[in-house]
Formats: C-alpha cells, structure tokens, sequence
C-alpha cells in the first residue's frame, strides 16, 4: 500500500482528483489489487506450511516406510492438510485484524471507564468466548466416539451427550483465569501463590479420582483440557487485554512488584483453571451415571433405567447398543429373545421416525445391516429377505466407496465458525459502544471478523479431512511395531467364496495353520484362514489383512517411543509461538538466556512427554502416577527459582499445543489406545505440557547460577 500511496502523490493534480472517491480513498484496478495481495498471501500461507510440513511429512514417511503401510485415502487426507494451512493462514490474518485490535482497545480504555466489578465481569466473558472460538475445542469433542459407555460411563457422557456442558466448563475455567489474570496485571501479583494451591488442588483430586471407577476416566481429557484452551484465539485475546491493562497501570505510575511483568503467567493460569472446573463437572455429574461395568451387563434390562441417562433417548440408546455392542450383548439387550430382536430391526426398516431417532436415517440401518458384524438374522430382518440381502450384498461389493458428503461438511463447520467467533466479535463490539468509543477501523476490523470465520471454517473442514485422520491413522498402525494389528482399511471382501480352496500348513512344532492362495499383481499370495471371518448364509469371507510385530515387543515399544519423542520434538521446533517466546526471553534477559537454548529445552521437554505419554497408553499405566510427581518437583523448583524464570518455564507450555499439534496428539492418543485395547487414550498432551515446564525451570536454574558465578568471579577480579 506504500507503493500506492507514493504513486498517488506523483501523479498530477488533476489525475489524483479523477483517481479519488469521497473520503479520500484511492482507486485500484481489479489485476493491480491482485497483484498486490497475491505475494502478501501466499507469505501468510508460507507461514503456515513451515509450521505443518515437518509434522505431516514425518507421520507419513513413518507410516509408509517404516511400518510399510500405505496412507488409507491419501488424497482426501492430502487435501484436508492443505485446507488446514489455507484456513489457517484465513484464520489468523482475521484474528490479528479483526479480534486482537478489538481485545487490546477494550483493555484499554476498559480500566479508564468502568469499575473493577464491572471489569471482572468482561474479563470472564472474554475469557469463555475465547475458548468457544478455539479450533481444537471442537476435536476434543469430537474424540468421544471412541469412548464405550460400558467402559467408561461418566467419560462417555461428558464427551457425547452433555459434550457442551464439557466446553461451558473449559470456558468457564477459562474465564476464571482471565479474571485472576488481570488482578495480577493490576496488582502485579506473584504467580507463585496461584501454583502451589491449583497444583495441589488439581492434584489431590486427581489422586482421589483414580480411586473412583468412574472419574479415573474422566482425569485425562480434564487434564487436555488445559493444553486445548491456550490455542491462537485464547492467548492473543487474553495477552492484548493484558497488555492494555498494563498500558494504564504504567500512565498512572505503578511502582509496584514485577509479577506480572512481561505479560507472562496468564497462559498457565488458562491452562490450569479449566483442569479444575472440568474435574468438578465430573463430580457433579457422577451421582447419576451407573459404574463402568461389562457390555452384556450394561445391555441387561435391568439396568435400562440407569444407563438411558446416557442417550438422548431411548431409542437412541438401542441404536447404538445395535452399532457398537457385541452379538452377545445385543441378545441381552432383548433379554435373550431373538424374535424381540429381529422384530425391533423389521420396524425400523418400516418406520423411518424410529430408523432416524435411533439410527440416523433409514440408509444408515441398512448400511449398518451389510457389515461385518451383523447376524444373519438380523440383515434378514431389515431386509425382508435373504435374497434381498444377497442383492444389497452384491450391489455394495460393486459400489465405490462412500465419499464424503460435502454439503454436510460445510454447513456444519460454518455453523460452528460462526457460533464462535461472531458472539465474541458482538459482545466486544457491544463493550466498546458501552463505553462510547469508536473503533479505529471498522471496516478493517469487519474485513478480520469476515476472514476468521471463513478461516475456522476451511481449517475445521481440513481437521476433519486430514489431521485427525492423519493422526489416527499413525496411532492405529504404530502398535504393529510391537504386536499384530488388524488393517481395518484394507479389508476386502470375497464374494462367492468356496472353503474348498482352505489347505492345511505344518508349522515346525508340528501344528497345523491353514490358508487360501490368492491372486496378487505379484502372482500368488498366500492367505491365513479365519473361519470365523466366513458368513455360510452368504458366501462371503471378510479378509482382514494383520500386520506385526514389526521389531518384536521390547524392540517395537522402543520405536514407538523413539517415534513419540521425534514427533514431539519436531513438531515443537516448527511452532512459529516457540521461535516468538524464545526471542522474547532472550530480551528480558539481556541475553543471558539464549533462543536457542529455550527452544531446545521446550522442544525436548515436548519429546519427552509425548514419549511417556504413549507409555502410559501402551502399558495402561494411571495418569496420576504420571502427572502428580512431576508437578510436584515443579513446585519445589518454582519456590528456588526466580519470579521472571517461573513465569517463563510455566508459560512455555502454551506454545506446545497449538492448532495443528493438538488434533494430531489428541487423534494418535485415541488410534494408539483403541488398537492396544485401553478404554481411553487422553492424558499425551497434558504428559506434553508438563515436561517442557521442567526443562525450562532447570535450564533457568543453571543459567541464573552461572550468572551469579560469573559475577562473582569479575567482583572478584575488580578487587583484585
């Protein structure tokens, strides 16, 4: 635009009069104007790709290479990731136009107008709009899917049925930070204080919540919580309300204590207080939800009443028990009557209210009816006929793979952009015309608000198409390092299968295996023989391919956890906020602690977490056991260090889950638990935040020593 503007004044009179509108603008033709935010563009989306590449590449060099199993749907996860950098690259250059001014102009001019109540009150509102605009809130919620409600009740609740009383909670906690955070700008309060009673809070209850059946579940995704909330919306918003704040405590000549200074330590405590509110909804909601308990037990009439509270409905509830339980407990749900059952199955087919209400929709049972874990009885039931299942059978095989239904698609991650940032936008556009001040540029700012929802919508889409995918897939096919796994993606189906073909192998301790020969490009392979896997009714036989152990099981744990510790380290290198942090704090401390050491340190603490993390999945190890003895050498450590290096250590963490990390952690977490058989896989990002504040506070340890070394040495040489 400077090029513009010395253009314009170039030129004559005349034609600067002809080439302006009323209030001075200046006209651009349409291909100059493009020329111009082409190359401003494509550096935004630069930018982003430096923070996506090295992770994405990574995952799948490792998949393909190192396991030999190719990427299931490559070119829709291909396209997904590249909607995530361009509705990143959307999202943040609206966030920076459009939000952030808003956030900074109201922490300004808010200590000027309004009373400190009336403060608190707006930060708390800013803090939960913040954390419902938050990208990875939706993937949290979109995790519960792989939760059973018969393992793991209260967990199955929380992330489905009441999945937003789960992001009121984190907003609430978030909220709640806020509002302490800017008593700790106003009053420079010492962060100190704030650790050691929230560390031990949050720690007491998680020890006593692994006692409990029910909230032990519950103890990994509240602690993820606090690594979702510190994301692009949440720290920038809150930072440019603090330092607003910050600006007028210095015009009226605040002498006072340096706890807050820099602006750090507002980011720990949005990290820390949705852990707790997430834990007491938990508490609240557990007196009313039934303890984890087998599937067939869960389905028994019996207990109806205690596990509808569950669903939505009851027909719902029978929907699901038909879609996810087991044959056995699906004839337990029907008291052990099969006519109840394939009677129950024959009016949904017939009614479409009952087939939506618990299926979805009628094409959704009968899609259910073809696959693999359906009884005969039951295809016959929706179907009429075993002719009819025969001919939907063959029709399916013949099919192409269901696509992805794009109008769904959008108009949902649409909706969703638009319930959070436009709320957010209003209220911050209602506070300034509370306070009678005018927005500097509004149509600026319009052009962000505009430029954010198309952003969150483009990058929810591509979260969905490619990073969680993405993600889930590398955590599904990581376990075959060490075990054999099913690769579900490469299941075919044989139709008009002969068992004839089934021959019989000598294995050398003389037992015998049996297999079939297929053919292959290569010629002839041979296939291990399930029987189990051969439905007679249909001559069909469902080939699953297994792969594994790879590397034999201490030798594939040991890559796995190689894997975990690279992927966290390199993912935490390619965050642009490290490179940021790691500049500011060698600033702060004139030097003395270099960038390059900072972002080593967080990076290896990162690597370090998400390797214990996939331990603690692998071997089903209690969260508790992983998470409260590093807290507390922390707090140790934190009372022997510095106010600047606890502030510094304790926000680092925030850098670590950013908008790409976190669905990837979150998506391989839950691929790696559901193939090793745990109820849940949460619990790798909260393991990922902890250790980067370790290694921070210890490195601060040594730099302030040798510091203090170092003078002592030249007061030393100056006497002398």
């Amino acid at each position: 635009m400077d090029e513009v503007k010395k253009a314009s004044a170039e030129k004559p009179a005349g034609a600067q009069q002809a080439g302006q509108q009323s209030g001075g603008r200046v006209k651009v033709p349409a291909r100059q104007a493009l020329g111009m935010l082409l190359p401003y563009m494509g550096s935004k989306v630069l930018e982003q790709i430096k923070s996506v590449w090295l992770i994405v590449l990574y995952l799948a060099v490792f998949q393909v290479f190192v396991l030999g199993i190719p990427i299931a749907q490559a070119s829709v996860v291909t396209g997904g990731i590249a909607l995530v950098i361009l509705g990143l690259a959307f999202f943040m250059e609206g966030l920076f136009l459009g939000l952030m001014p808003l956030g900074e102009t109201c922490g300004v001019k808010l200590p000027q107008r309004a009373a400190l109540p009336l403060m608190m009150v707006f930060a708390f509102i800013l803090g939960v709009g913040a954390t419902f605009a938050e990208p990875a809130i939706g993937v949290l919620q979109a995790a519960g899917s792989s939760v059973k409600p018969w393992d793991a009740p209260l967990l199955f609740l929380l992330l489905n049925k009441y999945s937003h009383f789960l992001k009121y909670a984190v907003g609430a906690g978030v909220g709640i930070a806020v509002i302490f955070g800017m008593l700790r700008f106003l009053y420079s309060w010492s962060l100190k204080p704030f650790l050691y009673i929230l560390v031990t809070i949050l720690s007491a209850i998680s020890i006593w919540a692994w006692l409990d059946p029910n909230m032990a579940y519950v103890t990994g995704v509240a602690w993820d919580c606090g690594g979702v909330t510190t994301g692009p919306v949440t720290v920038p918003l809150v930072l440019a309300l603090g330092i607003g704040v910050s600006r007028v405590i210095a015009k009226r000549g605040s002498s006072e204590g340096s706890g807050a200074a820099g602006g750090f330590g507002v980011v720990t405590l949005a990290s820390a207080f949705p852990i707790l509110t997430v834990l007491a909804l938990g508490m609240f909601l557990m007196g009313n939800v039934p303890r984890p308990m087998p599937a067939e037990q869960f389905c028994a009439p019996e207990n109806r009443s205690r596990v509808v509270y569950l669903f939505a409905s009851e027909e719902e509830l029978t929907g699901y028990v038909f879609k996810n339980a087991p044959l056995a407990a699906r004839s337990a749900y029907f008291n052990g009557d099969p006519a109840l059952r394939t009677g129950w199955l024959s009016r949904a087919a017939a009614d479409e209210t009952l087939a939506a209400r618990s299926f979805g929709s009628t094409g959704a049972l009968k899609t259910w009816a073809l696959s693999g874990s359906v009884a005969d009885e039951e295809r016959i039931a929706i179907y009429g006929s075993r002719e009819a299942v025969q001919q939907a059978l063959d029709e399916s095989a013949v099919a192409k793979t269901a696509g992805v239904d794009i109008a769904d698609l959008i108009s949902r991650n649409v909706q969703a952009a638009a319930q959070a940032i436009l709320p957010l936008s209003l209220f911050l556009f209602i506070a300034l015309k509370l306070m009678r001040e005018k927005l500097g540029k509004p149509d600026e700012t319009a052009l962000g608000i505009v430029l954010a929802v198309i952003g969150m919508s483009i990058f929810s889409i591509g979260i969905e198409l490619g990073l969680s995918r993405l993600g889930g897939q590398a955590g599904e096919m990581l376990p075959s390092s060490f075990k054999s796994i099913e690769l579900v993606q490469q299941r075919q189906v044989i139709r008009n299968f002969d068992p004839g073909v089934v021959r019989d192998a000598v294995m050398p301790d003389g037992g015998k295996v049996t297999f079939f020969f297929q053919t292959d490009r290569a010629g002839y392979v041979a296939v291990p023989y399930d029987s189990s896997a051969y439905d007679a009714a249909t001559a069909r036989y469902v080939n699953t391919p297994r792969r594994g152990p790879l590397f034999g099981a201490i030798g594939g744990i040991a890559v796995a956890i190689l894997f975990a510790f690279v992927l966290g380290y390199g993912a935490t290198l390619a965050e642009p906020a490290l490179n940021a942090l790691g500049q500011t704090v060698e600033d702060l401390t004139v030097g003395t602690f270099k960038k390059s050491l900072l972002m080593q340190a967080v990076a290896i603490g990162v690597g370090v977490g998400i390797a214990v993390g996939v331990v603690r999945v692998v071997f089903d190890l209690p969260l508790v056991w992983l998470l409260v003895p590093p807290y507390a050498i922390l707090l140790f450590l934190s009372k022997i260090s510095t106010e600047d290096f606890v502030n510094i250590g304790w926000d680092s963490a925030g850098v670590t889950t950013g908008p790409v990390t976190v669905p990837l952690v979150l998506a391989m977490g839950l691929g790696i638990g559901g193939q090793v058989g745990v109820v849940e896989g949460f619990g790798i990002l909260s393991l990922a935040s902890v250790y980067p504040i370790l290694a921070v506070i210890v490195v601060g340890l040594v730099v302030t020593a040798r510091r203090k070394a170092a003078l002592r040495e030249a007061a030393v040489e100056k006497a002398a």
